[in-house]
């Protein structure tokens, strides 16, 4: 039990002391930009879906 209190009073001071946070102005515009390139991938991954699934659908009507 020792230990595991040792761990979390290290892992507090770590990050209380040691960690530099970056200014809430440069956090907000990496926010939106993981935010964006999120939407942007969710899409293309859409499209990819949507052509597959018809392509697939497509060429099991020729089969059938």
């Amino acid at each position: 039990m020792k230990k595991l209190i040792t761990f979390f009073e290290g892992s507090y001071d770590e990050i209380k002391n040691k960690v530099t946070w970056p200014p809430y102005a440069e956090l907000q515009s990496n926010t939106a930009l993981v935010l964006v390139a999120s939407l942007i991938f969710a899409l293309l991954i859409g499209v990819m879906d949507f052509v597959f699934k018809n392509g697939m659908e497509v060429i099991y009507s020729l089969a059938a």
